[in-house]
């Protein structure tokens, strides 16, 4: 006689896996939660034991030019790279889903390839591209390193939301006149809406977010949020720094968030 499913739960095996389970969650969170937690410690060592609540290393992270300066170039890198990268990411969807052509496979693979690639990689591969080209490292070539990471993300998105949309509505819009254009404004678009705007969050994170490419990329004297804290990591760990960490995971995490609600919103007035 087969085992009941209160017997499987019950035996020790699966409580084992639920002890590991809760480790591992232990793992992953306990360092994030220490973060938030000490950026409002009062003392001005970053570390346990607390000594007190306080908000002044947040008063005093808005008084640092430095950090604020640094945030203002990660923002505008990540919109900057969240509008073009989109943009494209949305072409090259289209492309491969809608419509044939030779090397197809090819273009697929070469546009994902990115993805697959260490970021280490290819932060000095572009960078020995630039010392060739004897070109200047500006914020233009990282905007372009960031949509080189980001773009796989896009089509991927892009193209499992464009498979699901039946090429029937297209093909009824065509065949009452609508141009290509107005078709893809007036039917694709509308339908593809939560996608793009999963995408855009997404890549915002990811630009925003990184730093093993940056590094690499970004010109003399200019610094974005993560690298900014690794400099300031360097110099010693206060609850400066635990503050700005906080500051960054509520914006890393809370914007993924926010475009999965978003997205979920749209597709149900899609449907």
């Amino acid at each position: 006689m087969s085992p009941s499913a209160s017997d499987v739960t019950s035996g020790w095996g699966w409580q084992a896996v639920k002890v590991l389970t809760i480790l591992v969650y232990i793992f992953m969170f306990a360092p994030i939660l220490a973060v938030v937690i000490l950026s409002f410690n009062d003392s001005m060592f970053g570390g346990f034991p607390m000594t007190g609540f306080s908000l002044r290393w947040y008063e005093k992270l808005m008084g640092n030019e430095a950090v604020l300066r640094a945030f203002r170039t990660s923002l505008w890198v990540a919109l900057v790279t969240s509008v073009i990268c989109t943009t494209l990411g949305i072409m090259a969807a289209m492309a491969l889903v809608r419509y044939e052509f030779p090397g197809k496979q090819l273009v697929n693979t070469m546009v994902i390839a990115p993805a697959l690639v260490p970021e280490t990689v290819l932060g000095v591969g572009l960078l020995l591209l630039i010392r060739w080209a004897q070109e200047p490292r500006t914020l233009g070539l990282m905007v372009a390193g960031h949509i080189m990471l980001a773009l796989p993300y896009v089509v991927l998105v892009v193209q499992a939301r464009l498979i699901g949309i039946k090429r029937v509505y297209e093909e009824a819009a065509l065949s009452l006149g609508a141009n290509r254009f107005h078709t893809f404004r007036e039917v694709t678009l509308p339908l593809l809406m939560p996608a793009i705007v999963a995408s855009m969050l997404l890549v915002f994170t990811i630009s925003f977010d990184n730093i093993t490419a940056s590094m690499f990329w970004r010109p003399s004297g200019v610094e974005t949020m993560p690298t900014q804290i690794l400099s300031m990591l360097k110099i010693s760990i206060s609850p400066e720094i635990n503050a700005l960490g906080t500051l960054m995971i509520v914006i890393t995490v809370g914007v993924p968030l926010l475009g999965g609600a978003l997205a979920r919103m749209l597709a149900r007035g899609a449907k």
